[in-house]
């Protein structure tokens, strides 16, 4: 007599994967009578959760942002005392000391990692690739700093806008984020509000301090702005693909050799003319505290927002200057400037009131970010749409498993 078979276990479906930050928009939830699990009562409180959550993190980015302002606040302050008062024009010596500061910071930190996060096996990997991101950042500081010997204040402020329509573009074309309308609308307004206060800087007489060759100046702006977007734009791939320990070491790591490099050849005479003091020391180390602030948090406000909407952000950072100088430097005061202040954070309020998207399925995207890790087959319980946003409105995790769609 043959023993019957042993019944066959059924397959159990893997559990389902940990939140991979893409939250669906209001517009994909179950329609009433398309077969949905959700009531008409239901749905309308989900709508309701979500718009309070989209309204909690819509005011928490524009005030992240608002913190990355005060800090470049912080870096044009000590940058005007060190080159007006003391006369200490050392433009790569200031980023130089910051690269050093995340060289022992972050790089130092990934040279004690173990395994694929090590420093060597990222320079094997990816060494080339660091290279170029921290000339580019190195040349960006550099280029905006050195165009204020040949232009005015006014058209370095109108003219780094320029990265802005540069971080949309690459944003657009290598990280395949899609805006809507409102995005447009608030991008404009913030742009009015930065063309509000260029009129308020020429009003009260801002605008001096041309030199002979102001076109050289623009166009260093243009070309400092440009570098600034490549680097924001690469800066947010990495983080969202890879982390931002890793980011901040290489950049400390390429960013200290190439800047001590070009001190050398460039401003060591600079640096021995300096009438070196205990103010003059506490304004480097304020200055140096500040940009390490700025290139530490920076990573976190992107992650969260985006490059673009950092980038409207820090439209604001002039005017929390000028808003100092009144009383440190005596600056003559416009309505204008309150007027612009409040049109570029309409402006924010309304670029961060809805989230922007991806232009694929975001379990793919994911796939293509993440190729070396667990993949993982979720069960195909609904029709995942598209349209999807691409910011996180919740607690993001250290490693997250790939996703295989069916």
């Amino acid at each position: 007599m043959i023993p019957p078979e042993p019944p066959q276990q059924q397959l159990q479906p893997p559990p389902p994967a940990p939140p991979n930050h893409v939250v669906t928009t209001i517009e994909n939830l179950p329609a009433e009578g398309s077969g949905g699990s959700l009531s008409a009562s239901s749905r309308a409180g989900v709508r309701q959760r979500i718009r309070k959550v989209l309204n909690r993190e819509m005011l928490i980015s524009v005030a992240l942002g608002q913190v990355l302002s005060l800090l470049v606040c912080g870096i044009g302050l000590t940058s005007k005392y060190l080159a007006e008062d003391f006369h200490a024009n050392t433009p790569v010596f200031q980023s130089f000391l910051n690269y050093i500061l995340l060289f022992l910071v972050y790089t130092t930190t990934l040279a004690v990692r173990q395994g694929e996060e090590n420093l060597l096996a990222i320079l094997r990997r990816r060494w080339w690739r660091y290279m170029i991101l921290g000339l580019i950042d190195l040349e960006a500081n550099y280029l905006v700093v050195k165009a204020y010997q040949y232009t005015t204040l006014t058209s370095v402020q109108l003219l780094d806008c320029f990265v802005i329509p540069v971080v949309i573009l690459l944003s657009w074309f290598f990280l395949l984020i899609r805006y809507k309308a409102v995005h447009f609308i608030g991008i404009v307004v913030c742009i009015l509000g930065m063309g509000c206060m260029v009129g308020a800087d020429v009003l009260v007489g801002r605008h001096q301090g041309a030199g002979e060759n102001k076109l050289v100046g623009d166009l260093l702006v243009l070309g400092g702005a440009t570098l600034y977007g490549i680097s924001n734009v690469w800066e947010e791939y990495i983080i969202r693909t890879l982390s931002r320990v890793e980011f901040l070491g290489m950049i400390g790591l390429f960013g200290a050799f190439f800047s001590g490099i070009q001190l050398a050849i460039m401003e060591h005479k600079e640096l021995l003319k300096v009438p070196w003091d205990w103010q003059i020391g506490l304004l480097y180390v304020g200055f140096s505290a500040c940009m390490f602030g700025l290139y530490s948090f920076m990573p976190v406000v992107i992650k969260k927002t985006s490059a673009t909407s950092v980038n409207l952000s820090l439209l604001t950072a002039d005017l929390y200057s000028l808003f100092c100088g009144l009383f440190l430097f005596h600056y003559k005061f416009s309505g204008l400037y309150l007027l612009s202040f409040f049109t570029i954070l309409i402006g924010l309020v309304l670029y961060s009131s809805t989230s922007t998207y991806i232009a694929q399925d975001p379990r793919v995207y994911k796939q293509f970010r993440n190729p070396s890790g667990p993949v993982v087959d979720l069960p195909n319980t609904a029709q995942v749409e598209p349209s999807v946003t691409y910011t996180s409105l919740g607690q993001e995790t250290e490693e997250e498993p790939h996703v295989r769609v069916a």
